[in-house]
């Protein structure tokens, strides 16, 4: 969703969350699990890809699947560094108007590197899915939307990054699109959390307690999921 200039678009995508928020938090917890986690099916994937994709884009997810089996081994600084840097340098930031001729479409990982393009959401979401495949557990990766500041003139926009969390309360390692270099949340004083979720939990703000289930309660994260379920991610 953010890219570094704020546009009508995306003051009245800031206002379209904003509002929504109440409506997403209100529910207590459900108790129902998300199925992300689950082991890829690599040939279910690049059947999916071939057939949508073509070539180019059966090349991008076997240099993903190549980089998962790269960091594999590693340690948690370089996986979280190797994941951020793939997709920062190899997807292109555009709006979903310009991609999907929609005003908030939440891409799958396939689609996104397929299409080479992507959003802030796109940009999250395949980062999570990597380092969820990475073996990273769920509880210390969290998708959060922000309201990102704008140069001096007070301007902020919607937006969204991925959070790791060394230990369940801790502060979040920031990977960004907007910035190359994973940095600390109290480096980047120009993020101010509004709500963040994973595959258990929906927290608002900087919250430790869950308000809500995410697939029930953002029907964009639950159409994903399917989406990735038939394409082979889960």
């Amino acid at each position: 969703m953010a890219r570094p200039l704020a546009s009508p678009t995306f003051r009245r995508q800031r206002r379209q969350l904003l509002m929504g928020l109440g409506g997403l938090l209100a529910g207590a917890c459900l108790g129902l699990s998300s199925p992300v986690g689950a082991a890829l099916d690599p040939s279910r994937l690049r059947q999916v890809m071939q057939s949508r994709y073509g070539a180019e884009g059966t090349a991008a997810l076997n240099a993903w699947l190549a980089l998962l089996d790269r960091l594999q081994p590693l340690g948690i600084a370089a996986q979280l560094k190797g994941v951020n840097d793939f997709f920062n340098q190899r997807i292109r930031w555009l709006d979903d108007r310009a991609i999907w001729q929609q005003e908030d479409y939440w891409a799958t990982p396939l689609e996104t590197l397929g299409k080479g393009d992507g959003d802030c959401e796109d940009f999250t979401i395949a980062k999570y899915i990597s380092l969820m495949q990475l073996g990273i557990p769920t509880e210390r990766l969290r998708l959060i939307y922000v309201r990102a500041s704008l140069g001096r003139g007070g301007l902020s926009q919607a937006h969204m990054v991925l959070g790791y969390y060394q230990l369940p309360g801790a502060e979040p390692q920031v990977l960004d699109n907007l910035v190359e270099t994973i940095r600390p949340a109290s480096e980047r004083l120009d993020l101010t959390p509004v709500f963040s979720f994973n595959s258990d939990g929906l927290w608002a703000g900087g919250s430790n307690r869950s308000r809500a289930d995410p697939v029930q309660r953002l029907s964009r994260w639950r159409n994903v999921l399917a989406r990735m379920q038939e394409q082979g991610f889960l």
